[in-house]
């Protein structure tokens, strides 16, 4: 039971169930988090809210009160993202779902006055489905700047298994006014890499000087892999040019883009199967993203480094860096027993924990996070994450060349 009620210090985690973080925001000198959220219970349910946690840094954010719930017309309250306006006001964009026909959303508004962001009162229905598209999914809008003014970009399935994302665009964030497909994939297209026929949370992001699509792959109610697409983005339409994998494994999905406090552009996902005594559901660690050779790279955010302690005793979290010239094999072993083997095949890592085993691919250094019952995993290559036992203390790193760095989460993050 102790393992089951043992809660990470590093993976935000809310009472009840959580899935796709969203609206990432950092303002004021603080970071605003939103997520989908069923309060009070560990199973995903219709009646989604929205979660809200803020704090100094990406791994201090505290639970505030839901920003929304359901009811005034909303069945549910589905992902979507947050526009800051030029004057510093925040306005939500949310899906709202019905219960006859959840699939098929409708975009809705939310504005607060509130210094805090912690209470926000409902607006209109700005945007929803064009009958010309044939959209059988609609759903996570999302806003970014534009040539005129702002676009909103949203997740299809349209017929035929098209996986697409569609836009609207808006010269003040109030009006919308639909514009057609942004980007869109056929179901059966297989190689480089197969896209679903369904995108949720579709995020069009500017790095290094080129935009990329991130998109998460939804197909007849199943998650699989969150994908990325290296390309142009001009006058409203995406043209991808490479295709490429963004996460591995068993957990990661529902991918958000956001700027950091120095405006690098970051990631977050939602880790599915990860829970414990009251709580389901978590947040990976954020990652910064770069962009060379025709590949998206992902790092750890450096807001962790303010919580290693190499003074602290060796427990449930740890940091370890595992560069390319140290030992082909990485080995936990807790009271004589490996509990955690990665061994490097080639350019794939064989990851062997629980009685499960995973092939992840690899670029450049690993780094690999233990933080109770999560085991998060990261190269240039993408993410990889799944459920382990969480580790009492004293466990024991074997392999030469390897860097631990112990964390300790301070009092009152």
């Amino acid at each position: 039971m102790m393992e089951k009620q043992m809660r990470p210090q590093f993976h935000f985690t809310a009472r009840g169930w959580i899935n796709d973080p969203h609206g990432i925001t950092y303002t004021g000198g603080r970071y605003h988090a939103f997520f989908q959220y069923v309060p009070d219970s560990t199973s995903w349910s219709l009646g989604c809210s929205w979660g809200h946690a803020s704090g100094n840094d990406l791994f201090s954010l505290t639970e505030l009160p839901p920003a929304l719930a359901p009811g005034d017309g909303d069945a549910g309250i589905w992902s979507g993202s947050v526009l800051v306006t030029a004057d510093g006001s925040p306005r939500i964009f949310y899906t709202s779902v019905s219960a006859h026909n959840p699939a098929v959303g409708r975009v809705r508004t939310a504005t607060t006055t509130d210094p805090d962001w912690v209470t926000w009162e409902k607006g209109p229905v700005v945007a929803e489905a064009s009958p010309e598209w044939g959209a059988e999914v609609f759903r996570d809008p999302v806003i970014i700047a534009d040539e005129d003014g702002w676009r909103m970009l949203v997740g299809a399935g349209l017929t035929d298994k098209v996986a697409a994302v569609v836009g609207f665009t808006s010269t003040d964030g109030v009006t919308w006014r639909a514009s057609g497909l942004v980007a869109s994939r056929p179901g059966g297209d297989r190689e480089p890499a197969w896209s679903g026929s369904m995108w949720e949370c579709p995020q069009i992001i500017e790095i290094d000087g080129q935009h990329a699509l991130i998109v998460s792959v939804w197909d007849q109610d199943e998650l699989y892999d969150v994908l990325y697409a290296l390309g142009s983005y001009v006058n409203g339409t995406f043209t991808a040019d490479t295709w490429g994998h963004l996460s591995y494994g068993p957990s990661p999905y529902a991918a958000t883009t956001f700027r950091d406090s120095d405006g690098h552009p970051c990631v977050m996902f939602w880790l599915r199967g990860i829970e414990g005594d009251g709580w389901a559901g978590a947040h990976s660690l954020p990652y910064r993203i770069a962009a060379s050779s025709n590949r998206l790279s992902l790092s750890p955010h450096p807001d962790l480094d303010l919580y290693h302690d190499d003074a602290a005793t060796i427990g449930s979290a740890a940091d370890i860096l595992w560069p390319e010239h140290a030992d082909t094999t990485l080995k936990i072993v807790h009271r004589a027993a490996s509990v955690l083997e990665i061994a490097r095949e080639g350019q794939q890592l064989r990851v062997s924990v629980g009685g499960h085993s995973h092939e992840v691919p690899w670029v450049g250094e690993v780094r690999v996070v233990l933080d109770g019952p999560i085991l998060e995993i990261s190269s240039f290559a993408g993410v990889f994450a799944c459920p382990i036992t969480p580790l009492a203390e004293n466990w024991e790193l074997v392999g030469s060349g390897l860097r631990l760095r112990r964390l300790r989460q301070h009092a009152g993050a």
